[in-house]
């Protein structure tokens, strides 16, 4: 889908799709492509005389093919976290083409960044429309807002399981059932957790390489007015960058303890077995004895040979226990 979005008037005027794009298309200082059709592609080329990145070049993991410059335009190429709302958390490659007069850029996939930010534009085209660097710059911006508030979420959460599974560490009282159920939860949570944190380094990361390309570019590419931004964009994102680190760490840290409390009890039900497995074995061994067909065997003709073997038996189990309980093991 093509969306352009040009200032007239101080106003945002958006139009949206080949036929109706078409002639704003030299004029729009923000060109949206979504999921573009090789048409749509065309027509952009065409008219700014631009060469855009096809989605497998997009694809590449080498620097040079993520950031490079053609002419008067820089090409920046980034993976983007999206799909959080829904927890369906996911990562896509987006192409930022910066030139003198636009921005044009072509994703296949939509975060939530983008679709906030097309809203503030419609409602605040003059400060956030008037220039194409402009634009790049408070869409960054957006992004890494919106980075802010999923790593605090996803923090919120971290702290709520963390607080559940001491809790269930701490108290032997609660139910099996309900300590293996929060327990679970406690897992699933820290996984989500982990995956969040590494989309969103992988984004801060890739975002971090485009402000370092655009900040050496900056004389040609950023108006001066809009060059500020640079700065107090990569302090925001190396801040986010460090928090990301750090609520990796705690997760690393939190999932260790986790795994160590299922651990616990695990070995408690298996030495629970190893007891009761133990203090039977002397009972067997009377029993089986005493259940031998041999024909001279005195206790046979005992009057109180069987109380005395059910006695035996008893003692013979009691015993071990007694034993274990005395050095701690139970």
């Amino acid at each position: 889908m093509l969306t352009t979005y040009t200032l007239r008037e101080n106003t945002c005027d958006v139009r949206g799709g080949l036929l109706d794009a078409a002639d704003d298309l030299t004029h729009a200082v923000w060109i949206d492509l979504l999921n573009p059709t090789p048409e749509e592609e065309r027509a952009v080329q065409e008219a700014l005389r631009l060469e855009i990145p096809t989605r497998e070049e997009m694809q590449e993991i080498e620097s040079s093919s993520r950031l490079y410059k053609e002419g008067d335009a820089l090409f920046l190429t980034a993976p983007f976290l999206y799909g959080a709302d829904e927890g369906e958390y996911d990562s896509t490659n987006i192409t930022f083409v910066l030139a003198p007069t636009v921005l044009v850029t072509v994703r296949y996939a939509t975060p939530k960044a983008f679709s906030t930010f097309a809203l503030r534009v419609k409602k605040q085209a003059g400060p956030l429309l008037r220039t194409p660097d402009g634009v790049i710059l408070h869409l960054f911006e957006q992004i890494v807002d919106r980075l802010a508030d999923i790593l605090e979420r996803t923090s919120a959460d971290m702290d709520r399981a963390s607080q559940t599974t001491f809790r269930n560490a701490r108290h032997t009282g609660i139910k099996a059932n309900r300590r293996d159920v929060d327990l679970r939860n406690a897992l699933i949570t820290l996984g989500q957790v982990g995956e969040v944190t590494s989309r969103a380094g992988d984004t801060l990361l890739g975002l971090t390489r485009i402000m370092t390309f655009v900040g050496a570019e900056k004389a040609n590419a950023v108006r001066k007015e809009n060059q500020a931004m640079i700065k107090t964009l990569v302090r925001d994102i190396r801040s986010l960058g460090e928090h990301a680190n750090t609520m990796n760490a705690k997760a690393q840290f939190l999932l260790d303890a986790v795994l160590g409390i299922i651990g616990m009890d695990q070995n408690g039900i298996i030495k629970t077995f190893t007891v009761a497995s133990v203090a039977l074995m002397p009972p067997t061994l009377v029993a089986s004895i005493y259940g031998m067909n041999f024909k001279h065997m005195p206790e046979l003709d005992w009057v109180a040979g069987y109380p005395w073997a059910l006695l035996l038996m008893v003692a013979s189990a009691v015993l071990p226990i007694l034993f274990f309980k005395r050095k701690g093991w139970l």
